[in-house]
């Protein structure tokens, strides 16, 4: 905690925000807590430096010369952090008044607590669900809970999620020292299910707090819901994310429904004139994996952790039906 008692640090990663920002500050700002503000700009063209400068002078700007990522551009602005939390949120967002005290409340009644999501509603209509967590599978799919369904199902309270959706989350900065930072190899996609993935293998856990509200635009970075360039890292990321997080002897055992799940996202994407995107996406995942320049960050398996393996094993087994229940 630093000296004046601000407990949190707000992150916002910005390329060529200027639509979305100064919405996304000011609702920061109106917060019922203090909070220190980073906006990291990935070298926008556009008019967001000078809204930030104008309009919300107490915001520190960490500026880059070029688009160097979400995940590069997080960890820039976690490293300039100097407080109990940081939240990272994304610039196409509108939080509530209450929002972060909601987050540092939840982060002090549970003290194995890694990150804390915030429930996303959509800005369009926030009668439903952007996100109300993330869920990895044995599939090989990682997904967000309650998207397009009534917020009505997820109104109060705290519950387990697999993962946090990095685009509105709190952190635990001790134990981001623990896990490390974002794995800056993904770029974009994913980064926040493997950093949560990690955090849970190392004991930790995740948690998204639905009394803690964002509004969430969606798509800000890549212009759609389905895209080539979301397509290729989301299938590029998805197999990094196999080969970083399961030892070798989980990966075999669990090859028959990881190649069943890609085969279905394939279709999928075919059916969105995707297919190809994906494929290559695939392809340079697995060249990702067999070229050894990332086998470092590959979380080496301890085996006094064997039982929390299994309890994610099954974990990821069960996960499929949340999907579709």
């Amino acid at each position: 905690m630093n000296g004046n008692s601000i407990r949190t640090t707000v992150v916002i990663p910005n390329y060529n925000g200027e639509k979305y920002l100064d919405d996304c500050l000011r609702s920061v700002f109106a917060s019922s807590v203090a909070v220190d503000v980073i906006v990291v700009d990935n070298g926008s063209s556009d008019n967001s430096l000078s809204i930030i400068e104008k309009h919300h002078p107490r915001t520190r700007i960490i500026k880059l010369e070029s688009n160097t990522g979400f995940c590069h551009a997080v960890n820039e602005g976690i490293r300039a952090c100097n407080s109990e939390f940081v939240y990272l949120l994304n610039n196409d967002t509108v939080i509530m008044h209450d929002t972060i005290r909601h987050l540092e409340e939840t982060m002090d009644g549970h003290d194995n607590a890694f990150s804390v999501q915030s429930k996303m509603l959509k800005l369009s209509d926030r009668a439903y669900v952007d996100s109300a967590g993330d869920f990895y599978s044995i599939l090989g799919w990682a997904f967000s809970t309650g998207k397009d369904k009534s917020a009505s199902y997820y109104e109060h309270g705290v519950r387990r999620i697999f993962s946090a959706c990095a685009g509105a989350a709190m952190y635990r900065m001790a134990l981001l020292k623990k896990t490390g930072l974002f794995d800056e190899t993904h770029f974009a996609y994913l980064e926040d299910v493997d950093i949560g993935y990690r955090a849970r293998i190392m004991g930790y856990s995740n948690y998204v707090c639905l009394d803690s509200e964002v509004l969430h635009s969606g798509s800000a970075f890549s212009g759609s819901r389905y895209n080539e360039f979301k397509a290729l890292h989301s299938a590029r990321n998805s197999v990094y994310v196999i080969y970083k997080n399961m030892p070798v002897l989980q990966v075999l055992l669990n090859l028959p429904l990881l190649v069943a799940g890609f085969l279905i996202k394939i279709l999928f994407y075919i059916r969105k004139g995707l297919g190809a995107a994906y494929v290559n996406g695939i392809i340079k995942g697995l060249n990702l994996c067999v070229s050894g320049e990332h086998k470092d960050k590959k979380v080496r398996f301890i085996p006094s952790r064997l039982l929390t393996y299994l309890r994610l094993e099954l974990e990821l087994l069960v996960n499929p039906i949340r999907k579709f229940i």
